[in-house]
């Protein structure tokens, strides 16, 4: 039995390269085209309250994207291996580091993604569906975590139990075995971007909106002046939410055709594919929604759509972003579940997490664990919530892994680096000083959501303190 694991494991673990360019790409655009754009313009419309303050933030968070995108991409051409920034880290700062990024991906950053792209599937499956509601009392129910308030488990438990159960049917299918591959993901992503371009040429043609309400003369209301920083910084998070996902082509860069070219062209294209799909699509929602109604608008392409077909247009829409965002949770859970496994086989995390199934090949304990903290962070709060605090959580790693390109050029002069990153050390200096502005407005401006997502990645020290015991122990025994 032993000898049968150690194969499937090897199996597993040997990369082909066999993704090219267009794999790639679509990797990069197919891992941001999930939900946030599907939820998150009515919530940045209602703190902008300005439709073209709300498409320069779109524009800007994909710059400055793009720019994190690049500085990743040295790295990823210098250190040709699977696991991604787990991987990079411990290059860059040791075994620290490394174990908080790995238990805060665990812990909030991919799981609260999880959580938060499901509560979206159950949102949009809720238009066909009326939720049943628990009582008023259970509703009522809180439970106080200090730095971060009241959370309620059970407030709007429909549409949370529905997350639930579709996070433990893709655990389970994933259990079994079933992935999605290369050409899969391309085809996925595809029919993504050709709906979401449908879309917007939908709502252009039969819309009957008007252009009036994409440009007011940049008319700012006085409340969004007073509080222009943190408005702006708290619809970039939402933003950022949308276009996250784009590093997850490093997780295979050990599998890409010519990666010192074509990692770096995937994220280049990648990245400027799902920026101009989605200032198209915002300029489209804006057209036939003004501004203030597409802040009321929750399920903001329904109801776009809804102006043109009615109820049988609004249908449809939702039907396609279930599609979407129940691949999209797929992708992510299969994805994720390696990051602990790696994390167990480099004996720094719970060992049965590096087990794989003798029968399924898959890492099934991870995936068991990974699903039932991702129904517990459903359970925590609304969609906003979650992706607020994974939002912060993430970007305190992209700047250290930015600020790595710096200490790698300084520790690892001598290895190869078949892509360097385009204006260095300006670009990757840009890109760190953004992203401490952007926390530092986050702890101000969210300071709940911030704290929420310190106490999250905090909370692995002590795992960490006792396998440095534990493996010391061993050692000296």
């Amino acid at each position: 039995m032993q000898k049968v694991v150690m194969e499937t494991s090897q199996k597993k673990t040997q990369l082909v390269r066999g993704l090219g360019l267009t794999a790639a790409m679509m990797i990069v655009a197919g891992s941001m085209i999930g939900s946030g754009i599907f939820r998150k313009p009515a919530t940045m419309a209602g703190q902008l309250l300005s439709p073209e303050l709300l498409i320069i933030v779109w524009i800007a968070a994909g710059l400055i994207t793009f720019i994190g995108a690049l500085t990743n991409a040295e790295i990823a051409g210098m250190i040709d291996a699977t696991g991604g920034q787990y991987v990079y880290f411990r290059k860059m700062y040791g075994d620290f580091t490394a174990f908080l990024y790995g238990w805060s991906i665990f812990a909030v950053i991919q799981t609260g993604s999880q959580a938060a792209i499901a509560y979206v599937f159950s949102e949009y499956f809720g238009y066909f569906f009326k939720y049943p509601q628990l009582s008023q009392s259970m509703q009522d129910f809180s439970i106080y975590m200090p730095f971060v308030g009241e959370i309620h488990p059970f407030l709007d438990f429909g549409t949370k139990a529905v997350a639930i159960v579709c996070i433990i049917f893709l655990t389970g299918i994933n259990y079994l075995g079933v992935v999605f591959g290369g050409i899969v993901q391309t085809i996925v992503t595809f029919i993504k971007i050709a709906s979401i371009i449908l879309l917007s040429l939908l709502l252009f043609t039969f819309g009957q909106g008007s252009f009036a309400n994409v440009y007011s003369g940049f008319h700012i209301p006085t409340e969004t002046i007073t509080n222009i920083i943190s408005v702006i910084g708290l619809a970039l998070a939402g933003a950022f939410w949308a276009y996250d996902g784009w590093n997850n082509v490093t997780f295979v860069a050990g599998e890409v055709k010519n990666p010192q070219k074509n990692v770096p062209l995937a994220l280049l294209y990648g990245t400027l594919i799902v920026m101009a799909v989605y200032v198209l699509v915002n300029i489209a929602f804006l057209y036939v929604l003004p501004i203030d109604e597409m802040s009321k608008s929750p399920l903001v392409a329904a109801t776009a759509a809804e102006k043109i077909f009615g109820v049988n247009g609004a249908s449809i829409i939702s039907i396609a972003v279930i599609i979407s965002t129940f691949g999209a949770l797929n992708g992510s859970i299969l994805a994720t579940a390696r990051v602990q496994f790696a994390m167990a086989r480099d004996k720094m995390f719970f060992s049965p997490l590096g087990k794989i199934h003798p029968k399924f090949g898959t890492p099934h304990t991870s995936l068991v664990v990974q699903g039932i903290w991702s129904c517990v962070l459903v359970l925590s709060g609304s969609f906003d919530t979650i992706t607020d605090y994974v939002i912060f959580a993430a970007w305190s790693f992209y700047m250290l892994g930015a600020a790595g390109v710096f200490v790698l050029r300084k520790k690892m002069p001598e290895v190869n680096r078949p892509y360097k990153v385009w204006g260095y050390p300006y670009v990757p200096a840009i890109f760190v000083i953004f992203s401490f502005l952007f926390l530092i407005n986050s702890v101000v401006s969210d300071s709940q959501d911030a704290a929420m997502g310190t106490i999250l990645i905090l909370s692995g020290l002590p795992i960490y303190f006792y396998w440095k015991y534990y493996s010391k122990k061993n050692n000296n025994s």
